[in-house]
């Protein structure tokens, strides 16, 4: 689980990254390539739009970094209570005898 976190958090940043690409910081950006104000898809509301989804893919990763903490601390004690077991029940290893020159 905390693997399939992981990868959504690097999808999310990604994303972000392009969302923030795309806007341009005096307030142009990809709403300034739409001339009429009047369609669905207008200048106001693509700028509505990619700050919304801004906001929300800051909150998913933040979300998922918190989801992510607490599903490393469970792996984190499973971890510790197998590599005991393995040195508790680990045999010691006898000294190596070397052949000796001459037999």
């Amino acid at each position: 689980m905390y693997i399939f976190i992981t990868i959504l958090i690097v999808i999310a940043a990604i994303l972000l990254t392009l969302l923030v690409l795309v806007q341009n910081s005096k307030g142009g950006g990809l709403a300034a390539g739409f001339a009429s104000g009047n369609q669905v898809m207008g200048a106001p509301k693509t700028a509505d739009f990619l700050e919304k989804a801004t906001w929300t893919l800051i909150a998913l990763i933040i979300v998922f970094s918190i989801a992510a903490v607490g599903f490393s601390k469970g792996q984190e004690v499973v971890n510790e209570e197998q590599s005991a077991i393995v040195i508790d029940e680990a045999p010691a290893a006898p000294a190596a005898e070397l052949p000796v020159e001459g037999e």
